[in-house]
């Protein structure tokens, strides 16, 4: 009797096998590679960086004045309440070599028979003391006390602006206070410099420290 040998195994079989096996093992490396590149992309992007701090809060201004640079920006108001709009007088004018001849002559102030020219705005209400207030928030610069011409507040104020209030009497602030726009500063007075204009404020607007007229700010 002849031995029968034993059937070689089909290679049909062996290719079934072997696609068995392949295609697991290349989902799982693909599956290896992929999580290894989140691990990799989270591990830069949560790479600790230094804390910055929130400077656009407020911001350091000269002469020690601090404003919130996201604060809305002030307008210069009038030197007094406007409830007095009204009643108010401009007895002298700022003197601005292009306007008119009356408004030219208004400007001239006289002083032991000279003339001069006006720097700011004379201004009354009724001839009665009324209350000076601050025109914007800022600081003051210079306190100038002389009853002869009248005492003198200087508030220094952001973009090279300055007020000035003189022949005031009652001095409610000193250098390097900060004041709110509105805020009281005085008392009008008279003077003995300008004595026909009786009880005033003569006030005054400086642009980077040269006088410009009250009218470019004002609505009068």
């Amino acid at each position: 009797m002849r031995e029968e040998k034993p059937k070689a195994p089909s290679q049909k079989k062996t290719s079934t096998q072997r696609k068995n096996w392949f295609w697991p093992v290349m989902y799982s490396s693909m599956a290896i590679v992929f999580v290894g590149m989140i691990w990799g992309y989270n591990a830069l992007i949560n790479v600790d960086t230094p804390d910055v701090k929130d400077t656009a809060t407020e911001t350091p201004k000269p002469d020690g004045l601090v404003v919130e640079t996201n604060a809305q920006k002030e307008n210069i108001k009038y030197p007094f309440a406007e409830a007095l709009l009204d009643d108010v007088e401009i007895l002298q004018e700022y003197y601005d070599p292009e306007a008119s001849v009356e408004m030219r002559e208004k400007a001239l102030l006289v002083f032991n028979q000279t003339y001069t020219t006006n720097t700011g705005i004379s201004i009354s209400v009724g001839g009665e003391p009324f209350e000076v207030v601050a025109s914007m928030s800022g600081v003051v610069d210079e306190i100038v006390m002389d009853p002869f011409i009248g005492n003198e507040i200087v508030i220094a104020h952001n973009d090279g602006l300055k007020t000035v209030y003189a022949s005031v009497t009652g001095v409610l602030v000193k250098p390097g206070d900060e004041v709110l726009q509105g805020q009281a500063l005085g008392t009008a007075t008279e003077n003995d410099w300008n004595p026909t204009a009786g009880i005033h404020l003569h006030y005054k607007v400086l642009l980077n420290d040269k006088t410009v007229s009250p009218h470019s700010y004002l609505g009068f």
